[in-house]
């Protein structure tokens, strides 16, 4: 059984930065994709960033590029997600998700689940 465990969340000044990590266990990931969702109260849920284990491809949400970095490191199965100059409106519950295959953008593609770690942007 696949499970994704992250961690890193906090509270942070707007302009500050955090790192999230996401765990992966429960299989081999090579040829899979880990993505990076966040949700905030009363909002849907969105894709903020995402990659391939394979080949490293990446995507991010528009608003978050030049900001936010994802990165894996294949030998400890983890992905990790390296926020910078956040903004109080990145606020929300970020979760990680991996699904066989390519990155996608909708949450519904995605098979597994991690329980979310909340991030706090102060103004």
């Amino acid at each position: 059984q696949v499970q994704l465990v992250e961690s890193g969340g906090g509270l942070v000044q707007a302009g500050g930065s955090l790192r999230l990590s996401c765990a992966a266990s429960g299989r081999t990931f090579s040829s899979w994709a880990m993505g990076w969702f966040r949700q905030a109260p009363g909002k849907e849920r969105e894709f903020v960033a995402g990659v391939s284990w394979s080949d490293g491809k990446k995507s991010y949400l528009e608003s978050v590029k030049g900001r936010f970095t994802i990165s894996r490191d294949n030998a400890k199965d983890t992905v990790y997600l390296q926020m910078n100059s956040l903004k109080p409106e990145d606020t929300g519950v970020y979760l990680c998700a991996a699904r066989p295959g390519a990155v996608r953008g909708l949450s519904k593609e995605y098979d597994f689940w991690g329980q979310g770690t909340q991030v706090t942007v102060s103004s």
